[in-house]
């Protein structure tokens, strides 16, 4: 995939993938709270850093470089 592709779907994941991956992690995070009562604020806070570096592994070529010039 060229540079140009690459910062096309990088923007795309940005501004569309990744609020809807928050709003996945927050529903998933309540529905934990919901069946297992509420958890220590350590553990959630692990929960959502977890999740927070689960989202980009799928991407990591998208956006490996797109920083860099032409």
């Amino acid at each position: 995939m060229d540079l140009k592709a690459r910062k096309r779907w990088s923007l795309v994941i940005l501004l569309v993938g990744l609020p809807i991956y928050i709003v996945v992690a927050v529903t998933l995070v309540n529905l934990m709270d919901r069946l297992l009562g509420r958890q220590p604020i350590l553990l959630e806070l692990a929960v959502y850093v977890g999740l927070g570096i689960l989202w980009i592994l799928p991407f990591r070529r998208v956006f490996s470089g797109i920083g860099k010039g032409e």
